[in-house]
């Protein structure tokens, strides 16, 4: 724990906030909407919240701490749209069984070690443009919220520039500072309704519905895995952590067993926030990048304890602060994987098919497109090696 001490940064600190705050504020209402349709009370919506918080808590902090790398987990929000449209003839117990035999999936291919050679397969510049189409509209989101707000977004944009210039490694945590004093000077802001409520855990017993595990849980764990898992390895692997994937989706789907009755009803390896955690911004040094996962780890167990506070603090904050604050922190790492996607020109045409497809956000079969840009792209180059060949 001495080295942890040691190890120990401002910048590194500052992205698992980050991490935490987009992480929470942009999908939780997703999460609330998949527990309505669920048919969970108030009380037991503040343990799915509890559940989230606590689980992603424990896996980042002590997987981080463990690997030395920083190892972000994140619930699966393509998994909470997935469960707002298909749930709506489940009772809760029997969507409980349903997150259950979800994480049972996970946890056995972690086990048999397939995933682990499954990402093997893929080329770091087809990974890296996959990772770039997840992230690119991120970037975009930058202009399209300053549009929206012009004042917020401007000056934090700007505080970015100059702060790169000056200080480069403190910019994004200005920029966060810069944000949140602009949206405390606002005149309608208003703290009050925000309730003071420490979460608690609610146990419900999971029931057993064959046509709602097959029709319901097998797409959560091939969203999740397509969505969620493989960008998320994408962003390590980017980012030169060779951790053992296949150990952490294990964990992952432990971790959906335990807390599920709960209401954590998907756990999985982050993209996004993970790309805030990896990247320069964080540390120049990469082998102590994983103070941001362990940190991300602390805030996101306090989110979890605190429960409706949380969720209504972020509920303060524009959602084009929150938009601008995820691109700005995603530039540098949007950045060095477009050229490390495009740098070798035997794979560029191949990566760039990956890219495109990605972003397109194409949805074959319910798979989302960050699986099928990484199918066309080695599509395209294994033919073009055919023909090299010859």
């Amino acid at each position: 724990m001495f080295k942890v001490f040691s190890d120990m940064s401002l910048g590194a600190v500052v992205a698992g906030f980050i991490a935490v705050l987009i992480g929470f504020a942009s999908s939780v209402a997703i999460v609330f909407q998949a527990a309505d349709v669920a048919g969970a009370t108030e009380s037991m919506k503040i343990s799915w919240i509890m559940a989230l918080g606590l689980g992603m808590g424990a896996t980042c902090f002590f997987l981080s701490w463990w690997y030395k790398a920083p190892v972000i987990t994140a619930w699966s929000t393509p998994g909470a749209a997935l469960l707002a449209t298909s749930l709506t003839d489940a009772t809760y117990g029997e969507a409980i069984g349903v997150f259950m035999f979800a994480g049972a999936l996970a946890l056995i291919l972690g086990l048999s070690g397939l995933f682990d050679k499954l990402m093997r397969w893929i080329p770091l510049p087809i990974a890296c443009a996959m990772l770039v189409g997840v992230l690119f509209n991120f970037g975009v989101a930058i202009f399209t919220s300053m549009e929206a707000d012009a004042l917020i977004v401007g000056v934090m944009f700007a505080v970015y520039l100059v702060a790169k210039r000056i200080i480069p490694r403190y910019a994004v945590v200005l920029v966060l500072i810069a944000g949140i004093l602009l949206v405390l000077l606002q005149p309608h802001v208003d703290f009050s309704s925000i309730p003071l409520q420490v979460g608690h855990f609610e146990w419900v017993t999971p029931e057993w519905n064959t046509s709602l595990i097959l029709g319901v849980g097998v797409p959560l764990f091939i969203v999740t895995l397509t969505s969620q898992n493989i960008p998320g390895v994408a962003v390590m692997r980017a980012n030169n952590y060779q951790t053992p994937v296949s150990n952490l989706m294990s964990w992952t789907g432990i971790t959906t067993l335990l807390l599920a009755p709960f209401g954590g009803f998907a756990f999985n390896l982050a993209a996004i926030t993970a790309a805030i955690c990896s990247g320069k911004e964080c540390h120049s040094d990469p082998g102590k990048r994983y103070i941001a996962g362990m940190s991300a780890g602390v805030f996101y167990w306090l989110a979890g304890a605190a429960g409706a506070t949380v969720v209504g603090i972020f509920a303060v904050f524009p959602a084009e602060m929150i938009a601008a604050l995820a691109g700005i922190a995603l530039l540098g790492t949007i950045g060095a994987n477009l050229k490390a996607a495009v740098e070798d020109e035997s794979v560029r045409e191949a990566a760039l098919v990956t890219f495109l497809t990605t972003v397109s956000g194409v949805s074959f079969f319910g798979v989302a497109s960050a699986f099928w840009g990484i199918c066309f792209g080695l599509i395209v180059l294994s033919v073009q090696k055919i023909g090299r060949s010859k």
